[in-house]
């Protein structure tokens, strides 16, 4: 079992004196991690307004205690899942998660790769840094899905769901929750956007229909109002933006390609008025499963299933784009109340243990998604700080289930649960 394994070898390694690189306490980890970043890298991770969306994640958590069963004769324990027609070993996906080189200089590789340790399927980012053929090709045992924002590009979005089919993606993740970015003071305190600097934007100057409107100037561009100052800081922001752009930088210094994909990218990557419409229109396009990502209303997971989407991942953005917006996990109660089980529904936003992942499926969900977690990982140690954080959520999610009389997560289910009064 993977929970013995996992103790086994921190202990024995305890003996000779090494202690765990990737720290295992949940707390300590972000703490850790958080040493090594960047002032802009931290604000990047934060939650929106005063932060309150993301403490609630967290309190809806700690609002429900786990009712274990004694006697239960657990031999074996069983965490594999059936979701969407396939198999998967794992409840645990990769979120989508963008600007890694935030984290790492091979943000998006690394992740992948610490994922594919366990064969745990990746949500490759809409606002990679790497684009999403080179992250397929570092995967040899998970699978990858392709998070996608709606662009107002009709013919755009049809290109990156024809590249996600092309390099071997089986899902499309529509994230809905994000037509604009939130107010998120703590990246605006530190007057920093990545995108500006040509960072995240990898699946965009990678792709052939973005070039040719960024190139045949087929996409009006609002004028520029704000004009930054000359100083020192702008000199280093153009610089960093003509080493992430494609080409060499003296190139880059000639031509205004790199600072007019920028602006093309912050005018065309969202579609503020983005309807159920558009959801439905993404269906004539691609075979694939579609998920929608970033449903908290049940009239809006009533409506996906109308639609015919194949599931809903219920999040709220990891509480980054409404500040008291509801935690993630009350949704889900009453989402899966209404819903049933008509229409596959994960789970995205506060998980940090896999205590919480337990209380995620006893509740209905049938995946989730780990997020800042494994950012903390990487941050630490790359790859093999992304695979020690998995392999601590899911050997804590195995003792808990054994601990708690099931032996396979179906027969995880909410009688084991109670809500605080």
């Amino acid at each position: 079992m993977r929970a013995f394994e996992r103790q086994r070898s921190i202990f024995s390694n305890g003996i000779s004196g090494k202690y765990p690189t990737v720290p295992v306490h949940p707390d300590r980890l972000c703490k850790k991690a958080e040493q090594m970043m960047s002032a802009k890298s931290r604000a990047y991770l934060q939650g929106a307004g005063r932060g309150q969306g993301f403490l609630n994640n967290q309190k809806a958590f700690e609002q429900w205690d786990i009712i274990p069963r004694m006697f239960g004769e657990i031999k074996s324990c069983d965490t594999s899942i059936e979701l969407l027609g396939r198999s998967y070993p794992t409840p645990l996906l990769l979120a989508p998660l963008g600007v890694l080189d935030l984290y790492h200089q091979r943000g998006d590789l690394e992740a992948a790769k610490g994922a594919d340790e366990l064969a745990v399927p990746v949500v490759i980012s809409n606002q990679a840094s790497h684009a999403m053929e080179k992250t397929t090709s570092v995967l040899s045992n998970s699978e990858s899905w392709f998070q996608l924002y709606y662009s107002k590009s009709e013919e755009l979005v049809d290109s990156l769901i024809s590249r996600a089919e092309k390099c071997g993606c089986t899902a499309i993740v529509v994230t809905v929750d994000t037509t604009l970015l939130g107010w998120r003071p703590e990246d605006l305190d530190q007057a920093y956007l990545p995108f500006l600097e040509g960072r995240g934007i990898a699946q965009y100057y990678t792709d052939p229909v973005f070039l040719r409107i960024l190139r045949n100037k087929e996409f009006e561009l609002p004028h520029q109002t704000h004009k930054p100052q000359f100083s020192f800081s702008l000199i280093r922001s153009l610089l960093k933006l003509m080493r992430n752009y494609p080409g060499s930088i003296w190139k880059n210094l000639r031509s205004r390609e790199a600072l007019e994909a920028v602006r093309l990218f912050i005018n065309i990557y969202s579609r503020p008025e983005l309807s159920w419409k558009d959801i439905s229109r993404i269906k004539e396009v691609t075979n694939l499963p579609i998920l929608v990502k970033g449903i908290l209303h049940v009239e809006d997971a009533k409506r996906a299933i109308e639609i015919g989407v194949d599931g809903i991942i219920v999040s709220n953005h990891g509480g980054r784009q409404i500040d008291g917006v509801l935690a993630s996990l009350d949704a889900l109660v009453s989402i899966k109340s209404v819903i049933g089980d008509g229409i596959a529904v994960l789970f995205d936003s506060g998980i940090r243990t896999g205590n919480d992942v337990f209380k995620a499926l006893a509740l209905g969900a049938e995946a989730v998604l780990i997020g800042r977690p494994y950012v903390y990982g990487l941050t630490l140690a790359g790859k093999k700080g992304v695979a020690e954080v998995l392999n601590n959520i899911m050997a804590e999610l195995e003792l808990t289930m054994i601990l708690s009389g099931v032996s396979s997560i179906a027969e995880i289910d909410n009688s084991l649960l109670k809500k605080k009064e």
